[in-house]
């Protein structure tokens, strides 16, 4: 069984952390600034070059945090030093993303544009869609969706949200899907001609 909450967090030279007296621990580092509530129970140590969290007792309450708060810590000076990034593809005649104004204006089959405005933390860009050939689609690549952005489960739920407008469908495999989503595609009604 692997014991992910003993293991010390590493950090570099331009990151810079602080723990309150009530646990809330603020980290700061080239990409950003990012700040989070830790269990108070635990106790967040934090030396040279690493931080160890540690738990007062082996009750189940404890062990559960334990592991989660290292997690957190760990993906919140990941977060500021190199950032996380989700990609999205836009498959499908007449589908198509802008960015206007600051929101993402997106055209996804219905008889309606959809605007999503993205919070502050969070940044969307179009990329480049020269040489991507994703499995099962029989469109081409309309869009290339990149969100970046210093907290990872912000950046997750803003591209699973975006996901959500128009997930791709089993037949054509028309939609929004990552990057390096796979679709399994239905053979549809003429394929089982006898």
């Amino acid at each position: 069984m692997a014991r992910i909450g003993n293991r010390p967090i590493e950090f570099s030279d331009d990151v810079d952390i602080e723990v309150s007296a009530d646990n809330t621990i603020t980290v700061d580092g080239p990409r950003g600034t990012r700040s989070e509530q830790i269990d108070p129970t635990l106790t967040i140590n934090v030396e040279d070059d690493h931080v160890v969290v540690e738990r007062p007792s082996d009750k189940q309450r404890h062990r559960s945090v334990h592991g989660l708060s290292r997690t957190l810590i760990k993906n919140m000076i990941e977060g500021v030093t190199e950032g996380y990034k989700k990609e999205l593809l836009i498959i499908g005649v007449g589908y198509r993303a802008e960015i206007q104004n600051g929101a993402l204006e997106l055209a996804l089959g219905y008889s309606h544009p959809i605007y999503f405005l993205p919070p502050d933390e969070v940044d969307i860009t179009l990329g480049d869609t020269k040489g991507i050939d994703p499995d099962g689609a029989k469109d081409k690549v309309n869009a290339r969706i990149v969100i970046e952005g210093v907290d990872k489960q912000l950046v997750g739920q803003v591209a699973a949200k975006i996901r959500d407008l128009r997930p791709p469908e089993p037949y054509k495999g028309k939609g929004v899907r990552y990057l390096d989503e796979s679709i399994s595609l239905k053979a549809g009604k003429t394929a089982v001609q006898a």
